[in-house]
């Protein structure tokens, strides 16, 4: 930090912004390459992810932020925190949207007899949803690499059920 002045400050970088851009800039190619070499491929990309949803959630600073003129008070707000009641919510979304979705009951935990039977209910709703990725078996599932997602019983199944 260097100090300008007696009240004034500017910080001094250590370059790595460059490296960020061009590390973005990339990735953005790649993206653009993929959706325009590869547009048959993304569409049969099926996604999967988890997520906690609150039964409340207070705002974001920028969500509660508002403008005032320069005399008017400040709004009161109280401080919010969120609630303690919380339900894992599943998804399954192609680039047309959601093909799945569940929620964990409670005291469930997500195992990989648990995530298997999601599998199943994943596969029965893309074969009502989207008929034809199902007739020729041509969808790809991408989801992150939990241990109850890799699991021998998980992997056994799709071998047995899928041609990919």
């Amino acid at each position: 930090l260097i100090f300008n002045g007696v009240t004034e400050a500017r910080q001094i970088s250590t370059g790595t912004e460059n490296i960020e851009f061009f590390g973005k800039r990339r990735r953005v190619e790649v993206c653009e390459t993929m959706l325009s070499d590869y547009q048959g491929v993304m569409k049969r990309i099926i996604t999967g992810d988890k997520t906690w949803i609150y039964a409340y959630d207070p705002e974001t600073t920028d969500q509660s932020s508002e403008y005032r003129a320069k005399r008017e008070p400040r709004p009161k707000k109280s401080r919010q925190s969120r609630s303690k009641i919380k339900v894992m919510l599943t998804v399954f979304f192609d680039y047309r949207g959601v093909v799945h979705y569940e929620f964990l009951p409670t005291g469930q935990t997500v195992n990989k007899e648990y995530y298997l039977n999601v599998m199943r209910r994943l596969r029965n709703a893309i074969r009502l949803k989207r008929p034809e990725l199902w007739k020729d078996n041509s969808w790809f599932l991408h989801h992150d690499n939990a241990p109850s997602h890799t699991a021998l019983i998980f992997r056994d199944y799709f071998a047995k059920n899928c041609d990919f």
